[in-house]
C-alpha cells in the first residue's frame, strides 16, 4: 500500500515536471512567434525611402484658413460662363441636397435640419463678400457641415459665383443638374 502512494507521488511529481519542462520551452522558444520577433514591432529598424520634395505640406490647409481673415479672401477664379457651370455642377454635388434647386433650403435633407438651410437668395447671404462665404462654406456653420474637407476650394469659389450669377438674374432659379 505504502509503494503506491510513493507510485503515485512519483507520478504527479514526474509528470508536474513534463508540463512544467513543456511550458517552458514553448515560452523560450520560437514554436509560437515572440513578440520581439514581430515584423510590425521591429519596423522602425527598415530604413525607408527618402521622401520627394514637397510631399509633406509646410503651409497652407485648414489650419492656415482657420486662422484667416475671411475679410481678405478673395476669389481667385474670374467669373466666367466656364466657372459659373462649373459652380453649378458643384452645387448639385454638395450643396442642392440641402439647399435645393430654388437655393431656398427646402430640399429633401435639409427639413430634417432645425433651424431649416439658409435661403442662398436672401439678401443677407447675397450681401456677404466671397471670402466671408467661402471661410463659412469651408469650415461650416451651425449645422452646416464643413466641407473643406469634401470639396476642393476651387470648387467651392465656383460655387460661389454660381449663387452671385443666380442673384444677378434677378432670382431666376436653374436647376443643378
Amino acid at each position: 500500500m505504502l509503494w503506491r502512494k510513493g507510485l503515485l507521488f512519483f507520478c504527479l511529481v514526474a509528470g508536474f515536471l513534463a508540463v512544467l519542462f513543456f511550458l517552458t520551452s514553448i515560452l523560450y522558444s520560437n514554436y509560437y512567434g515572440r513578440m520581439r520577433d514581430d515584423e510590425a514591432l521591429n519596423a522602425f529598424q527598415i530604413s525607408l525611402p527618402a521622401m520627394p520634395g514637397g510631399t509633406i505640406p509646410l503651409g497652407g490647409g485648414i489650419e492656415s484658413l482657420r486662422k484667416s481673415d475671411p475679410e481678405k479672401l478673395i476669389n481667385p477664379l474670374p467669373m466666367t460662363t466656364a466657372v459659373i457651370e462649373r459652380g453649378r455642377r458643384n452645387y448639385g454635388y454638395y450643396c442642392v441636397h440641402c439647399h435645393g434647386p430654388g437655393f431656398d433650403g427646402k430640399a429633401t435633407v435639409g427639413q430634417s435640419f432645425y433651424p431649416l438651410p439658409t435661403d442662398l437668395l436672401d439678401p443677407l447671404v447675397l450681401s456677404q463678400e466671397d471670402g466671408p462665404l467661402f471661410f463659412t462654406i469651408s469650415l461650416g456653420y451651425q449645422r452646416h457641415p464643413p466641407l473643406y474637407f469634401t470639396a476642393a476650394a476651387e470648387d467651392l469659389w465656383s460655387v460661389i459665383h454660381y449663387l452671385r450669377a443666380m442673384a444677378q438674374n434677378n432670382g431666376e432659379k436653374k436647376t443643378p443638374r
